[in-house]
């Protein structure tokens, strides 16, 4: 199942409920168990036998396991930090202590319920399909059961080698291999390869192995959630949290399945603040439904509509010869995706207010803005914070680090900013998904990015005197809005078309070269 609207209208009565029924101090955790069941609920149906069963438990293990290791470095095993501050007394010391008990207890408990609940999902193997909460018949519940056993306790010896390693090196090498994973997963070579290796082992025909056997529910953004706590700490920003908390934050039903990305420290202040949350609240559920009423119009009204023939296809783009149609195509293509995922990304946030977590923008007007910059900072507004924050930053300054002022090399300020917009946009498009066309998808933004960047150092000056007179103004604006839709709806003939020679022959039709 999709967030289609079955979907949607299920989560929202839940948030009804929750919100009347459910007390202060038991909302964190109906939050997590709610996240961890919808997980499995909405798993897409996979042809490989008990794929849907096993991949969001491997997500689940996947939270557990970052958790783990993105604790500061002086916690006991499986325990939230103490105060990194060294007791001034005693008396100080036990309490230090006691509160260390009570997050060791609590996140003990967290898992051993966790673990009980998945548990329990298996036993909708005995019932009819009519009745099952996940999308086919789970494993045995005692198959499943000693999985979780093998995996513990290969997860305790890894624990047992990991903690004599530095922190830092032990959380890179986690990276490496989240990022190898996500490569893997992403990959339709080695996704294939994957899936016909599990075809093998459960006697299906291996022959029909397909990268859609491993439909991954939300690990794209789960993925990076992960990173991005390893990362920050790395660098000693992450806030302390729970295993409760954690798994909370990267499996939140409303934003799994279409993000937003959020980051830890904003959801935290928002699921600590639930106890103190009023159960009905008139403004926050006006605002919710509202918000969610705009993102069904999106999604199910608008780009289901111009999904009916009224948008770029690569059937269309092979079988169409005219020029002006698949320009106009082309646009509805690409308002089309901007209905579709902004609309998602509208009733996530709004089923997030419904809960009390208020999750972050990551649309703004993309197609009104008057340079690719500002488009970008209005066009899944996360996913390109995160690029930022972890691979353009830290590029561009480990680069500068390496450059010497004292000897010639290639490392100039230009070629740092040059690159450091290369890496980025091929980051976000691959993780649309390996392959040539999102690769060539991120080169063009980053030269777009690149080149608009220097353009601006350049003309500072007579962009601040062109501000003051009006018509000019609103003339270079309407041409630049002009020229950053024009130059998006084209980049998205690379997101849209299965090969390079796809995309390249649509070009030469929309610029009838060759007819």
């Amino acid at each position: 199942m999709t967030l289609g609207l079955t979907a949607i209208t299920v989560i929202g009565i839940a948030a009804l409920l929750y919100s009347a029924f459910v007390p202060g101090r038991w909302r964190p955790w109906a939050i997590l168990l709610g996240s961890v069941i919808a997980l499995y609920w909405l798993q897409t149906p996979l042809t490989p036998r008990y794929a849907d069963f096993l991949l969001p438990s491997a997500t689940v293990a996947l939270g557990v396991a970052g958790w783990w290791l993105s604790r500061p470095p002086r916690r006991a095993f499986l325990a939230p930090a103490i105060p990194s501050e060294a007791p001034e007394s005693p008396s100080d010391n036990s309490e230090n202590i006691a509160v260390k008990r009570i997050y060791v207890r609590d996140d003990w408990f967290t898992l051993l319920t966790v673990v009980t609940v998945i548990l329990a999902i298996s036993l909708f193997r005995y019932v009819g399909s009519d009745f099952r909460l996940t999308p086919s018949r789970p494993p045995s519940t005692l198959f499943v059961a000693l999985t979780i056993l093998e995996v513990g306790l290969v997860f305790t010896a890894l624990a047992l080698i990991i903690r004599r390693l530095p922190q830092k090196t032990v959380l890179s090498a986690a990276i490496v291999a989240m990022v190898a994973l996500f490569v893997v997963v992403k990959w339709p070579p080695a996704s294939i390869a994957i899936a016909g290796w599990w075809r093998s082992l459960t006697g299906q025909d291996v022959t029909l192995a397909a990268s859609s056997d491993l439909v991954w529910l939300g690990f794209s953004y789960v993925a990076f959630r992960i990173i991005h706590t390893l990362r920050d700490r790395q660098t000693g920003i992450l806030p302390d949290l729970t295993l409760r908390a954690y798994l909370s934050y990267i499996l939140f039903a409303p934003s799994i399945i279409a993000g937003p990305i959020d980051r830890a420290e904003r959801f935290t202040q928002d699921y600590q603040a639930l106890g103190t949350l009023k159960g009905f609240d008139p403004a926050r559920w006006g605002s919710g439904l509202w918000r969610i009423g705009e993102g069904l119009f999106k999604k199910f009204v608008i780009a289901d509509l111009l999904a009916q023939g009224m948008s770029l296809t690569p059937a269309l783009s092979e079988s169409s010869n005219n020029s002006a149609a698949l320009w106009v195509l082309l646009f509805g293509y690409g308002l089309r995706l901007y209905f579709d995922f902004g609309g998602y990304s509208d009733i996530a946030i709004g089923l997030g207010q419904l809960f009390g977590i208020k999750l972050p923008e990551n649309f703004n007007r993309p197609y009104v803005r008057s340079n690719i910059t500002e488009f970008w900072k209005s066009w899944h507004i996360t996913l390109s914070d995160w690029a930022r924050f972890y691979v353009f930053t830290p590029l561009s300054r480990n680069l500068l680090r390496r450059r010497r002022p004292d000897s010639p090399t290639l490392l100039t300020s230009t070629s740092i900013v040059l690159i450091g917009h290369l890496a980025t946009m091929i980051v976000i498009g691959l993780w649309h998904g390996i392959s040539w066309n999102f690769f060539i998808w991120g080169l063009w933004h980053g030269f777009a990015l690149f080149i608009h960047k220097q353009w601006s150092d350049r003309t500072r000056k007579w962009y601040r005197n062109l501000q003051k007179q009006k018509w000019p103004k609103l003339a270079w604006s309407t041409a630049g809005w002009a020229m950053t839709i024009t130059y998006v709806m084209l980049g998205w003939v690379w997101f849209l078309m299965p090969t390079p020679a796809a995309a390249l022959q649509t070009f030469s039709k929309l610029f009838s070269i060759g007819s």
